[in-house]
């Protein structure tokens, strides 16, 4: 590898992200993105990117509270910034908050599985994915 390819490389560091469902009706396996979470350690990053399509949501469920999803993607993002308004969990370690964000849930707020990347800047790995998985964004 020459000597330019290899010192960008190393300047990669891991992170996991998990994306955050809103899933209406658990038994009809339908969901809609509205979020992403991603962690790196190596950077000290744990950061939220969140957006609630209503529309969407009650194309899907017509009944869906979204005054009740809009308040559990604010917990979800309070605890991952270690407000103290987001309970215990938010002064966890970034770590294990990560942990119990992306923990399996049966809830109309729910992750999805967590997956692995690499890259520079986490910020910039976390707009990308929202970009990607989500849309555009409309709510940090």
């Amino acid at each position: 590898m020459p000597g330019g390819e290899e010192a960008v490389a190393a300047e990669r560091a891991p992170f996991a992200y998990t994306v955050i469902r809103v899933v209406p009706r658990v038994e009809r396996e339908e969901f809609v993105n509205v979020g992403v979470v991603l962690f790196s350690r190596p950077r000290k990053f744990l950061g939220v990117r969140a957006r609630i399509d209503a529309d969407r949501l009650r194309a899907l469920w017509p009944e869906i509270d979204v005054d009740a999803v809009e308040r559990q993607l604010d917990v979800i993002q309070l605890v991952a910034g270690g407000d103290p308004a987001g309970g215990a969990i938010a002064s966890l370690p970034p770590a294990e908050r990560f942990g119990w964000i992306s923990a399996p849930a049966s809830t109309v707020v729910q992750p999805g599985p967590v997956h692995a990347g690499l890259a520079e800047d986490p910020e910039e790995a976390l707009a990308g994915l929202f970009a990607d998985l989500v849309g555009p964004a409309t709510r940090n």
